[in-house]
């Protein structure tokens, strides 16, 4: 099949298992993709807009240059990641956490 005829999937509740594709310029609009798994899969300059991803878990992943906004990361957590770079309304995490390690701390 060539990319210039896309597999159309409309109305239907499909388990999809998909090894070894490109499926590269794909849309998904109004789709559940709730407990699907992905493993060593590029979605480089992919967009995610309007997205539900409550509970999401991210392990081993690039995100160089990648761009969160106007999202909710209420309880969101970051461990053991390279931070170089990376800010937070436009203030430097590093900047952050030295201003934070700095802090006079509060008796318990």
């Amino acid at each position: 099949m060539s990319r210039a005829t896309p597999l159309k999937l409309n109305g239907t509740k499909q388990r999809l298992d998909v090894h070894d594709a490109d499926l590269a310029g794909s849309s998904f609009s109004g789709v559940s993709l709730a407990a699907s798994k992905f493993d060593d899969v590029s979605l480089a300059g992919a967009s995610v807009t309007n997205a539900n991803m409550s509970g999401l878990a991210v392990n081993d992943a690039n995100f160089l240059e990648a761009s969160i906004r106007d999202s909710n990361l209420t309880g969101a957590s970051i461990k053991n990641c390279l931070m170089d770079g990376m800010t937070i309304d436009g203030i430097p995490v590093s900047d952050l956490i030295l201003a934070y390690r700095a802090a006079p701390k509060k008796d318990a």
